[in-house]
């Protein structure tokens, strides 16, 4: 008999720099807990079957399924078949910005929906094995490949037959598993941050969506995502930013104020602390790409039951 294998995600649910691009080919055990990312999370299931509960919508993704959606917010692997093979990766937000997707999906994707297609074929198996394979190379320019191919994939999904998976249905916050009423909450701030980033905003506009107390969304925010208001927005402007400066005619002034830092000043000492170097140094460096990791084809050491 088949012993389940579960993995306890960190104490505050918080996981990988948000910087990081990691891409996986696995069998992987369940959560006993939701996780967060401030990345988007691309699923492809290879083999079997995997549940989630997403913070307000729970979804099934089958064998063939290929999957995008935000892990800013609440989810976890709670059930999936005894096989089940996945592949993937979580894309950080530069990344997420550059993809042309269809109009208004982006949105959709941030506030908490799941975008699914089944049009897939013989050769994603393949494709997906052999990016993973790529990242795991050590070798920086087969790892660039192995993002741009995956970019270029995630693209043809608007051409393809897909759905968005969400729902608004009353008591669907308490499916996360969390406080019932923080991952609504949560949705709520991250929908505004989203629709607003790049504006003069701050903690009192942010609450103010959702009816509740600057404080108190400061303290559910940083107890739910492990991030405080200011961090998430900056990530947010940081990722746009890093977008618009790996197009050849980006200027960093104007690039700073279209990201919503509002000075310059602002805008370097953001960047340094977030991405580990100047907008300069970003831009100089090959258009420089987010540090690129691989999982193991196999998963961490199991806890059993």
């Amino acid at each position: 008999m088949q012993v389940q294998r579960f993995y306890v995600p960190e104490s505050d649910g918080v996981e990988v720099l948000p910087t990081r691009l990691t891409m996986f080919h696995s069998s992987p055990a369940l959560m006993r807990s939701p996780h967060w990312h401030a990345q988007v999370e691309v699923n492809f299931i290879v083999r079997g079957w995997a549940h989630y509960r997403m913070s307000g919508h729970e979804i099934t993704l089958r064998q063939g399924d290929l999957a995008l959606f935000w892990g800013g917010l609440p989810h976890q692997l709670d059930m999936a078949s005894a096989d089940l093979v996945y592949a993937g990766g979580h894309l950080p937000l530069v990344h997420f910005f550059c993809l042309r997707l269809p109009e208004r999906v982006p949105q959709q994707l941030m506030q908490g929906a799941t975008l699914v297609t089944d049009a897939t074929d013989a050769s994603d198996p393949l494709a997906f094995a052999r990016w993973h394979s790529y990242a795991a190379s050590g070798d920086p320019l087969k790892a660039q490949l192995a993002v741009a191919e995956l970019l270029l994939r995630l693209e043809r999904m608007r051409f393809d037959p897909y759905r968005l998976v969400s729902s608004n249905r009353p008591g669907a916050a308490r499916d996360s598993g969390l406080d019932p009423h923080s991952p609504r909450i949560i949705v709520r701030l991250c929908d505004f941050i989203a629709d607003n980033f790049r504006e003069e905003i701050d903690s009192n506009d942010i609450a103010a969506v959702a009816d509740i107390h600057p404080k108190y969304a400061m303290s559910v925010f940083k107890k739910s995502t492990g991030m405080t208001l200011n961090e998430y927005v900056n990530l947010l402007r940081l990722s746009y930013a890093q977008a618009q400066l790996m197009l050849d005619d980006a200027n960093i002034l104007q690039v700073a104020m279209d990201s919503g830092f509002g000075s310059l000043s602002a805008f370097n000492k953001a960047f340094r602390k977030i991405a580990g170097m100047s907008p300069t140094d970003f831009r100089r460096d090959g258009r420089a790409r987010p540090t690129i990791s691989s999982m193991p084809r196999l998963s961490p050491e199991p806890q059993y039951n």
